[in-house]
């Protein structure tokens, strides 16, 4: 009687976990300027980010990730 074969399980890929909601990393700055400095969103995108649709917000998430924003402690 020989041993069944060693099965081995389907490598499933990893997908990139679900992005926040919002970029907002608490650490909330704008002195001097008008794009906070944790986030790297303007004051207008702050105060209107939950106004926003689906789309508006992509928009800026593509600007603030290729600026190297939002600043987390990783």
């Amino acid at each position: 009687m020989s041993a069944p074969p060693n099965k081995v399980a389907p490598v499933i890929p990893l997908s990139a976990p679900p992005r926040a909601d919002t970029p907002c990393v608490a650490v909330c700055s704008t002195t001097f300027d008008e794009i906070c400095r944790g986030c790297g969103r303007t004051v207008v995108e702050v105060a209107h980010w939950v106004s926003m649709n689906d789309d508006q917000k992509e928009l800026v998430w593509q600007r603030i990730l290729a600026q190297g924003y939002p600043r987390r402690n990783t």
